[in-house]
């Protein structure tokens, strides 16, 4: 770790919003150049008006045009060291082996079990934190999307706003194809290639996210399946989420009684038991290949993640 201390900027600042910033909330273009500010300090300025946009007040969730005038009001930061992540940390060396595809717009990282995509609500820092100081040559790098912290696999990175505005494009198109493994308990009907279910998502007091089926008000909500392999009363499978609700995956197998291996949220006690007997310390939910079009050239471009070591020895035990 490395430890710095923030200063305090109290002067009245302008900042005149580029192209590549155009289409960026508010919010979210305030939390990248305060550094170190606090998210609620942001929305405390955004709330009493302090933060102009063309002299006028503004939403958090105002889009941003290219051309506009932000002021930014003196804010006060706290003098306390604050830990970040130094690029000589373990966890974040190691993706330097991790990157799977790179080029001047993006960057696809094969994200790690166990690693948030970013930090936030008690987490100290996640991959894109890891992976900015990772590469402090680049003034902009954002995620394109997200995956749960248990689930490892292609995570893409922008480099560009631009980039990352038209990722997102193809998100909200449906362009993009991800395609996980999974391992999950019994055998899976052939016959079973979709899972149309609906969903909707619930916040416990505990502020735990739990998503269920429900088709009164559920999401639409769609996951193809392939079987990948049958084992030993287990069946690997590829899952192709035709929309990208959260916990999509793993919610739609455990709907269909094939819970997700390793899932302590939804999955089966019994089958994790099983699993865990046998070495596995984590959530068998990998996004082994995503399919996109690159931003620059038009290309489509299709990146795989190998299946993680810790997967395969399990998939090979249960071969026996």
């Amino acid at each position: 770790m490395s430890i710095v201390k923030q200063e305090q900027n109290l002067k009245v600042s302008y900042k005149t919003v580029t192209a590549d910033d155009a289409g960026q909330r508010l919010d979210n273009y305030l939390l990248r150049i305060l550094k170190g500010v606090p998210r609620s300090m942001i929305y405390r300025i955004l709330r009493r008006g302090e933060v102009r946009v063309n002299k006028k007040r503004a939403e958090p969730s105002y889009k941003l045009c290219a051309g506009d005038e932000i002021r930014v009001p003196p804010v006060r930061v706290s003098t306390a060291p604050v830990i970040i992540p130094s690029a000589n940390l373990h966890s974040v060396q190691n993706l330097k082996d991790r990157i799977c595809f790179e080029n001047e717009a993006l960057i696809v990282v094969d994200k790690p079990a166990g690693i948030a995509a970013h930090g936030g609500s008690g987490i100290e820092f996640g991959l894109i934190e890891a992976l900015r100081a990772l590469r402090p040559e680049f003034s902009f790098l954002e995620l394109a999307h997200r995956l749960d912290r248990e689930t490892s696999g292609c995570l893409i990175v922008a480099k560009r706003r631009s980039a990352l505005r038209n990722l997102h494009e193809q998100f909200r198109s449906r362009v993009i194809k991800k395609r996980y493994l999974t391992l999950v308990p019994g055998k899976w009907d052939r016959r079973l290639k979709l899972v149309e279910a609906p969903l909707v998502r619930n916040e416990l007091r505990s502020g735990e996210r739990m998503v269920e089926v429900n088709f009164k008000s559920g999401a639409p909500s769609a996951t193809g399946f392939d079987i990948v392999e049958e084992l030993n009363d287990a069946t690997l499978m590829a899952a192709m989420p035709h929309t990208g609700r959260t916990h999509q995956i793993r919610v739609h197998c455990a709907y269909v009684k094939h819970p997700v291996g390793g899932d302590v949220k939804y999955g089966s006690e019994e089958f994790n038991d099983r699993l865990k007997a046998l070495g596995l310390k984590r959530m068998f939910l990998h996004d082994a290949k995503i399919t996109f079009t690159d931003p620059v050239s038009g290309k489509l471009l299709k990146v795989e993640a190998p299946l993680p070591e810790e997967l395969r020895k399990i998939v090979e035990i249960l071969k026996k």
